[in-house]
């Protein structure tokens, strides 16, 4: 008998079910991704811009840092050197506080022996006055070369040597003989040459070399140097020559190149004296116009500032260069904030056997 073909639940028909059934699980799966990628991307892309312009204001940022950070640090460089300069102002202001206490002792006691000193010689020039009306003048003619008017009262001047064979004017020509105060000088240092040449001060000293002319030995020989930082001769080409004080046209010319010359620059006295070697043969009498110590040596300082002590450092220096046995008559100008120069130039002169002579405003 022919064998029965087992029953099969799973027909045809059923695998055909269950392919449609899974075939639209796969197309709902398809359409719902598709739109979930669509709003994912709308999403994404806005979301992205933002991100962008957040990574861009995040980059500029750093870069804003980077710039303040670097202002910091200059800032910081810049406050600790300030308070550098503020440290050494503060000490240089302190120092300069002790100097002045010093200076203003000193000149009130040195403003006690001037006075002293303005009345005897009120006397003395008194009791000259009276010698001299009872006992006639001799004068000798034709003695003066040059004549000179005043408005001063030239006795003041009576003690001063200008004699010998060979006269060596001196004259300061720095910065210092603009004016008498320190703050005057500071501001017309810095003037057109016009306007220095007509300072009261200046236009002093030249009117004392004018005078100092009309003074000399017409048989005496006579030279004039000026001093500032260098030393040269104020009449170029004459360097170590003698010139005969007989010569009127040579004094004329040397006062009126003085009265061209506008001061400025510091003091060296070292040079000043070192340039006496020059002459030959040497001068036997040495007048010096000045207003105070030097402040400097044979060169410029390295530091901007010069104290009392420096200054008078370099003058003791520089008189080690003065030829020895040349007495040096010193005509000391009015200067401010320099008490030693009169004590400094008077032990010169009493040393050299000249003469220190200040004279008031209103001469010659």
């Amino acid at each position: 008998m022919a064998r029965r073909r087992a029953a099969n639940v799973f027909g045809l028909a059923f695998l055909d079910a269950m392919t449609c059934g899974l075939g639209a699980v796969v197309l709902l799966y398809m359409v719902i991704n598709a739109g979930v990628s669509l709003r994912a991307d709308r999403v994404t892309y806005d979301l992205t811009g933002e991100v962008d312009r957040l990574e861009e204001e995040v980059l500029q940022g750093h870069a804003g840092l980077a710039v303040l950070r670097n202002d910091l640090r200059e800032v910081d460089r810049r406050h600790a050197l300030a308070q550098g300069l503020s440290r050494r102002l503060i000490e240089t202001l302190q120092e300069v506080q002790v100097e002045l206490a010093t200076f203003d002792a000193e000149t009130l006691a040195r403003r006690e022996s001037l006075n002293k000193l303005q009345t005897d010689l009120k006397t003395l020039e008194d009791e000259a006055r009276r010698l001299a009306a009872s006992v006639p003048e001799e004068e000798t003619p034709g003695e003066r070369v040059r004549a000179f008017t005043g408005d001063g009262d030239r006795q003041y001047l009576t003690g001063l040597k200008v004699g010998g064979e060979r006269i060596l004017l001196l004259v300061d020509v720095s910065a210092s003989m603009l004016d008498e105060t320190i703050v005057n000088v500071v501001v017309r240092r810095n003037l057109p040459d016009e306007r220095k040449i007509r300072a009261e001060k200046w236009q002093q000293a030249v009117a004392t070399v004018d005078w100092l002319a009309t003074q000399l030995p017409r048989a005496s020989y006579f030279q004039v140097y000026t001093f500032a930082e260098t030393a040269a001769p104020l009449i170029d080409g004459t360097g170590g020559q003698w010139l005969s004080a007989g010569d009127t046209e040579a004094l004329g010319k040397a006062v009126a190149t003085l009265r061209a010359v506008a001061p400025d620059g510091g003091t060296s006295l070292h040079n000043a004296f070192a340039a006496i070697r020059a002459l030959r043969p040497a001068p036997d009498n040495l007048i010096l116009l000045t207003d105070g110590l030097p402040t400097q040596g044979r060169e410029r300082p390295r530091g901007g500032k010069v104290s009392a002590k420096d200054r008078l450092k370099h003058f003791e220096r520089a008189v080690q260069e003065l030829p020895a046995g040349l007495p040096v008559n010193v005509i000391l100008f009015p200067m401010e904030g320099d008490p030693m120069a009169a004590s400094a130039f008077w032990q010169l002169a009493m040393k050299t056997r000249g003469s220190l002579l200040s004279p008031p405003e209103d001469w010659p």
